[in-house]
C-alpha cells in the first residue's frame, strides 16, 4: 500500500505544469494519508502488539520529529495535528520513554500551545490534553510544563456542570481533569496551584458537580476531581488551604449523602483519604509520652533505647511514681463502699488498702441489713477491721446452673448496723463481716480465692498497686460455648472514621471531660453521675487516662511499658457505672502497629462481675464494629525510633452492658498474674504423688524484687539401687519457658496445660516423667507482668533481645536462665528440646519457629560453594508430630529461617551457643483459627490449655522417633563446623519490622484488609494508573445520548 502511494506521488510532483503549492499539497495529502493508514493500523486487532513494534522500529521519534517539524511554519494544519496527537496518545503507552523523548524533542510546549489556542476547538484539544496526560506522567516533564502554565490552561477549561454539555465536552473536561491530577502530582506544580488559590475551586467545581449528578452518571468525573484535590493536600500548604476553605465540611457533607449508594464507594475511599490526612495532627493529651511510672536502674547501660529515655530534659510535667522496692503488703481488712462498688480491702503498710470490686446487688437483700455509707466507709480515725474479724464461707445456693454444674454463691457483705447482730464473730464495735465467695473448686482446682490473697501479699509492684481486680479473685470458667471469629462489617471502618471527623466539623458536641487519669491521681473528677468511672490500679492493669468525648464514646490511652516511651498494646482496665442496653463506644488511640487481627475477626475481652455473682465467671469475647486503623495523633521521631511524621493507630469498639450497677473489666487476651502463677504453682505441689518429682526453686530475683520461679519435673527412681538412679540421670533434658512478653498472656494458658498435663496421674503423664527431665521457667519477666508492661521488663528493654549478653543486674532472669543451660550444657546434660512460649499477634493458629542452616541459605541466598551442608532434619519433627496431634497447629505457618532481627532471642541463642537442635519459639495466636477442628473460632482457654497438654504428648511420641545415641550423646553440638555460614553480616534482615520499636518475633503480616478506602495511605490504586483513560467510544459514561443528561 506504502509503495503504491509513494509511486503515485512522485508521478503527481515530476507532471509538467506542476507547481511548487501543487507539490507541498500533494505531499502534505500523502502523509495525511499515510498518517490515516498507520492509525488504522493500530487499531486492529492484536493492535497493543502493533503499537509495540512501532514504538521498538523508531516510530515514536518519528512522529514528535513530525510534530514539532510541522508546528514551526504557523498555522499548523489542524487535520495533521489531529492525527498525530491521536497517534501519539497511542503510541505514548507503551512507550516507556515516551517523556523523555518529547522533552527533547521540544513537543512539550508544541502540544500546550495547540491547547492554548484551541480552547473550544474540542475536536482536535481531546488528543491533545490526552497526550499532554502522557507527558505529565513524567516528573521532569510536569514541573516544565507547569513552569509553562499548564495550570492555569487547565483551569480554563474545567468547569461546573451543565445540563447542555455534549458527550464531546464532557469527555473534554474528564481528560482535561486527568491530565491536571498528573501535573499537580508534582510537589511544585501543587505549590504553585494552592498559591494560586486553585483548590477552593475545585472544591467548588467539585460540589456543583455533586449536586447535580443525582443520577450519578459521571461519577469518573466526580472522582477526578477529588484526585486533583488529593494531590493538592500531599503538601502541607494544601492541607491547610484545604482546612481554610471549608474543605473537612464540603467533603464530610458530600461524603455523607454517598453513603446510601454502594456504586458510590470511591468517591466516599477518596473523600475520607483526603480528609484523613487533612486532619490536624495533634499530640496525645499527656504530660509526656514516658511511662507514668518510673522504677530506678541499679545502673544505667552506655547506649541503647533506655539510656535515650534517661538523657531527655524533662519535657512539661513529667510525673515519676517511684517503686517502693522494700514494702510488702500487710494482712489487714477493711471495707469501703464507693458509688458503684463495695470493696473488701487489704491495708498495706503504707496505708493502702488493697480492693477486690464487687456490685451493690451482690448484697442479697435476703440475707442483709440496710446500709449507711457512714458506717461503710472508715473515717480517718478508725481503725481497719482486722483480719480476724474476716470470716471467708463457701455457701452454695439455687439451682444448678447447666454451665456451671455446681451453684454459685455471693460474694456478699454482711454488717450490723444499729446495735443488730447477725452469726459469727464481731469486734468490739458490734461490725462483723462475712464475705462469701463460690465454691468452684471442681471447675477450677488450681484456683483458690483465699490463697490467690495470701499470693498478692508477696507481690511487688512498681507503683504499689494495692487493690485486686474481680476476676483474678473470683477465677475463670472456660466457656462450653464457642466464639466464632466476627465477621467484619463492611465500612464500618469508614464509619468510625467518619464519626472521629465530626469532632472536627462540630466540635461544640465534643465534652472533652477527663474521667480517670494516672497522671493526676490526685484530682477530683466531677462526677455528675453520667459518665463511666474506670480504673486499672491493680496487678497487670493497663489504662492511663479515659476522656469522655461524647456522652456514649470514651477515648483511652495506655500506659508506656515502665522505663520507656512506647509498646501501647497491652490492656486490662475496670469500667463501672454503666447504663443497661446502651451503646458505649471505646476508642484506644495509642496502638502502635500498623495492622491487627482486631480487623480480622478478633473481639476484645469482658469479665461482668454481676455475670460471676449469678454464676456465669467468664471471660466472654464481646465487641461489636470492631476495627483497628491510622488516626490523627502523631508521635513524636523519639518514640518511634527516629522515624517523623508516624501517626498512631485506634482500636475501637462498641459494647451494650446487660447490668445496671455492673462492673466489668476489659482486656486484651484472657489475663494470667504472676499471683495467679504463685497460686497455681502452690496447688500443683499438692498434687505430687510417690510417682512424682517436683522440686521449686527460686531461678532469681528480679529487678522488682520478686521471685522468679524454676520448676523440675520427672518421675521419681523406682528404687534407690544404682541401676535405677543411673537410669533416673540419664534421662534427657527438656528445657521450657514462658511469657518473656509480658502482654502475650496466651502463653501462660499454654504453659498452664502443660504443667497440669505433666502432673496428672494418666499413664501417659507417667510414661512422660520417666522419659525427660523438665526444666521449666514459667515465667520469665515477672516485673513486666505485675506492672502491666506488654513487651518489657522493668529495664525497659525486649528481654528476648538480651540472650547473647545480658547483664547479671539488669536482665537477671535471662542471665540465669542462660547460665543453667550453659551448666547443663557443660555437665552433658545439653536439652533435648529448647521451647520459649509466645503469643502472636498478626497470625492465626500455633506455629513454631526454628533453626535450620539450609533453609537459612536457601532463603537469603548465602553462597555456599566453599562448603557442602550437611544438617539432621530432626528439628522437623516435634512441628511435624504437633501438626498431626494438635488440632490448632499449623505446620504451614512454621518457620526455620535465622533471621538477623532474631539472633539475640532465646531460640537463636540456645541453638547456636548451646547447641540445642530442636530449638523453638512456640507461638500462640491471639485471635482464633483458620483450619482444622477449630476453624472459624476465637480460641479460648481450654483451647490454650489442650495446646499445652498436646505438646507434651508429641514430646512423648518424639521419644519414639529420637535414636537411642542420640538421647545419650545430646551434648554434641551440630554448629560448631558451620557457625561461618550464619555470620551475622551475611544473613539479611528478612521481616519488615513495622518500626524501629516493634520488631517482634513475627514475620510481616500476610492477610490484606481492604484500606484503600479505609486508611490514609497515600496508595489509591484508582488514582494511581493515570494512563487508564476510558475511551470515548466504549465507556458507558459517554455513550449515552446527550438527551439522557
Amino acid at each position: 500500500m506504502f509503495g503504491h502511494v509513494s509511486e503515485k506521488t512522485r508521478k503527481e510532483v515530476t507532471s509538467k505544469g506542476s507547481g511548487g503549492m501543487e507539490v507541498i499539497l500533494s505531499s502534505l495529502e500523502v502523509l495525511m494519508t499515510l498518517i490515516t493508514s498507520v492509525s488504522s493500523q493500530l487499531k486492529l486487532k492484536c493492535g497493543g502488539r502493533r503499537t509495540g513494534v512501532f514504538v521498538s522500529k523508531g516510530g515514536t521519534a518519528v512522529l514528535l520529529h513530525l510534530l514539532v517539524s510541522s508546528s514551526k511554519d504557523p498555522p499548523a494544519n489542524e487535520e495533521l495535528m489531529l492525527h498525530i496527537h491521536s497517534l501519539l496518545g497511542k503510541v505514548g503507552l507503551k512507550d516507556r520513554k515516551f517523556g523523555v523523548k518529547a522533552r527533547l524533542n521540544g513537543a512539550l510546549n508544541v502540544t500546550l500551545n495547540l491547547v492554548k489556542h484551541n480552547l473550544q476547538n474540542y475536536k482536535l484539544l481531546l488528543p491533545c490534553l490526552q497526550v499532554l496526560r502522557v507527558y505529565s506522567s513524567n516528573l521532569v516533564n510536569a514541573v516544565s510544563l507547569g513552569k509553562s502554565g499548564a495550570l492555569e490552561i487547565m483551569f480554563e477549561i474545567i468547569g461546573p456542570f451543565s445540563k447542555k454539555s455534549t458527550t464531546l465536552l464532557k469527555y473534554v473536561m474528564l481528560t482535561s481533569i486527568t491530565a491536571l491530577l498528573c501535573v499537580c502530582s508534582s510537589g511544585m506544580n501543587a505549590r504553585r496551584a494552592v498559591d494560586r488559590g486553585h483548590l477552593p475551586t475545585l472544591l467548588a467545581i467539585y460540589q456543583d458537580w455533586h449536586r447535580n449528578d443525582t443520577r450519578h452518571r459521571h461519577v469518573v468525573i466526580r472522582k477526578s476531581i477529588l484526585g486533583c484535590i488529593k494531590n493538592l493536600t500531599n503538601i502541607k500548604l494544601g492541607r491547610k488551604a484545604f482546612i481554610d476553605a471549608n474543605g473537612m465540611r464540603i467533603l464530610y457533607n458530600t461524603s455523607t449523602e454517598c453513603l446510601s449508594v454502594r456504586t458510590l464507594d470511591p468517591l466516599v475511599n477518596t473523600s475520607s483519604l483526603i480528609m484523613r490526612k487533612c486532619f490536624p495532627k495533634n499530640r496525645l493529651p499527656l504530660p509526656t509520652i514516658k511511662s507514668v511510672f518510673h522504677h530506678l536502674l541499679p545502673h544505667i547501660p552506655a547506649g541503647g533505647p533506655v539510656a535515650q529515655l534517661y538523657n531527655q530534659p524533662p519535657g512539661g510535667k513529667t510525673h515519676l511514681f517511684m517503686s517502693p522496692y522494700r514494702s510488702k503488703i500487710g494482712c489487714k481488712f477493711c471495707f469501703m463502699s464507693p458509688l458503684t462498688s463495695l470493696y473488701a480491702v487489704l491495708e498495706t503498710e503504707l496505708h493502702r488498702p488493697i480492693i477486690i470490686p464487687t456490685t451493690p446487688s451482690s448484697l442479697g437483700p435476703q440475707n442483709r441489713h440496710p446500709l449507711r455509707e457512714d458506717l461503710l466507709t472508715p473515717k480517718s480515725d478508725e481503725s481497719p477491721l482486722e483480719l480476724d474479724s474476716i470470716s471467708i464461707s463457701k455457701r452454695p445456693e439455687g439451682t444448678a446452673d447447666p454451665d456451671l454444674v455446681c451453684s454459685l454463691g455471693r460474694l456478699v457483705l454482711d454488717a450490723g448496723v444499729n446495735g443488730d447482730s447477725v452469726d459469727g464473730p464481731q469486734e468490739e464495735g458490734g461490725e462483723q463481716a462475712v464475705l462469701e465467695v463460690p465454691d468452684t473448686a471442681a471447675l477450677l482446682p488450681l484456683h483458690d480465692p483465699d490463697l490467690y490473697l495470701e499470693m498478692v501479699k508477696s507481690t511487688r509492684s512498681v507503683p504499689a498497686y494495692t487493690e485486686v481486680a474481680y476476676p483474678d479473685y473470683f477465677g475463670h470458667v472456660a466457656l462450653n460455648l464457642r466464639e466464632p471469629i466476627l465477621e467484619r462489617v463492611y465500612g464500618v471502618q469508614r464509619t468510625k472514621i467518619f464519626q472521629d471527623i465530626e469532632r472536627l466539623i462540630h466540635s461544640s458536641d465534643i465534652l472533652d471531660k477527663v474521667v480517670y487519669d494516672l497522671d493526676n491521681q490526685r484530682s477530683v473528677f466531677i462526677d455528675n453521675g453520667e459518665s463511666l468511672k474506670f480504673n486499672s490500679k491493680f496487678e497487670s492493669g493497663n489504662l492511663r487516662k479515659a476522656v469522655q468525648v461524647r456522652k456514649f464514646e470514651y477515648d483511652l490511652i495506655l500506659n508506656s511499658d515502665i522505663n520507656s516511651n512506647h509498646y501501647h498494646q497491652w490492656f486490662y482496665f475496670e469500667v463501672g457505672n454503666m447504663r443497661p442496653g446502651v451503646r458505649y463506644r471505646f476508642n484506644i488511640i495509642n496502638c502502635e502497629k500498623s495492622n491487627s487481627q482486631f480487623n480480622y475477626g478478633m473481639q476484645v475481652l469482658m469479665y461482668s462481675v454481676q455475670d460471676a455473682i449469678n454464676g456465669s465467671p467468664h471471660w466472654v469475647r464481646t465487641g461489636s464494629d470492631i476495627c483497628y486503623y491510622k488516626n490523627h495523633f502523631s508521635r513524636s521521631s523519639i518514640a518511634a525510633g527516629g522515624q517523623k511524621g508516624k501517626s498512631y493507630f485506634t482500636l475501637t469498639f462498641t459494647v451494650t452492658f446487660q447490668h445496671k450497677d455492673d462492673v466489668c473489666y476489659f482486656a486484651y487476651h484472657y489475663p494470667y498474674t504472676y499471683s495467679m502463677l504463685k497460686m497455681h504453682l502452690q496447688k500443683l505441689s499438692a498434687l505430687r504423688t510417690a510417682q512424682i518429682y517436683y522440686r521449686q526453686d527460686d531461678l532469681c530475683e528480679t529487678l522488682g524484687g520478686n521471685s522468679c520461679p524454676l520448676l523440675t519435673i520427672t518421675a521419681m527412681p523406682e528404687s534407690s539401687s544404682n541401676d535405677h538412679i543411673s537410669q533416673f540421670k540419664s534421662r534427657p533434658v527438656v528445657f521450657l519457658s514462658a511469657r518473656v512478653h509480658p502482654g502475650e498472656t496466651n502463653s501462660s494458658w499454654v504453659m498452664k496445660g502443660t504443667l497440669e498435663f505433666l502432673m496428672s496421674c494418666s499413664p501417659q503423664a507417667q510414661s512422660l516423667r520417666e522419659s525427660y527431665i523438665f526444666k521449666i521457667i514459667p515465667m520469665l519477666n515477672p516485673d513486666g507482668v505485675i506492672n502491666g508492661n506488654h513487651r518489657c521488663s522493668l529495664s525497659g528493654e525486649d528481654l528476648n533481645r538480651q540472650w547473647q549478653s545480658p547483664n547479671a543486674e539488669l536482665h537477671p532472669t535471662i542471665y540465669h536462665a542462660k547460665s543453667l543451660l550453659q551448666y547443663l550444657r557443660a555437665t552433658g546434660r545439653t536439652p533435648l528440646v529448647f521451647c520459649d512460649y509466645h503469643g502472636h499477634s498478626r497470625k492465626k493458629n500455633v506455629f513454631m519457629y526454628g533453626c535450620s542452616i539450609k533453609e537459612t541459605v536457601w532463603q537469603t541466598n548465602v553462597n555456599t560453594s566453599t562448603c557442602e551442608l550437611h544438617e539432621d532434619l530432626g528439628y522437623r519433627t516435634l512441628p511435624k508430630l504437633l501438626s498431626q496431634m494438635a488440632p490448632v497447629f499449623s505446620l504451614s505457618s512454621c518457620s526455620f529461617v535465622v533471621e538477623r532481627s532474631k539472633e539475640a532471642t532465646a531460640r537463636v541463642v540456645v541453638w547456636r551457643e548451646i547447641g540445642v537442635q530442636r530449638s523453638y519459639t512456640m507461638e500462640s495466636t491471639l485471635c482464633g483459627c483458620d483450619q482444622g477442628k477449630y476453624k472459624g473460632l476465637q480460641i479460648g482457654t481450654s483451647e490454650l490449655e489442650e495446646m499445652g497438654a498436646q505438646f507434651c504428648l508429641a514430646l512423648l511420641r518424639l521419644r519414639r522417633f529420637t535414636s537411642p545415641l542420640e538421647l545419650h550423646n545430646h551434648n554434641s553440638h551440630p554448629l560448631d563446623t558451620e557457625n561461618d555460614l550464619i555470620d551475622t553480616r551475611s544473613i539479611p534482615n528478612i521481616t519488615s519490622p513495622t518500626t524501629y520499636v516493634l520488631e517482634e518475633d513475627e514475620p510481616a503480616f500476610l492477610e490484606e484488609v481492604d484500606y484503600s478506602a479505609e486508611s490514609n495511605d497515600e496508595n489509591d490504586p484508582d488514582l494511581q494508573d493515570n494512563h487508564a483513560l476510558p475511551d470515548p467510544n466504549s465507556d458507558s459514561e459517554f455513550s449515552r445520548q446527550d438527551s439522557l443528561n
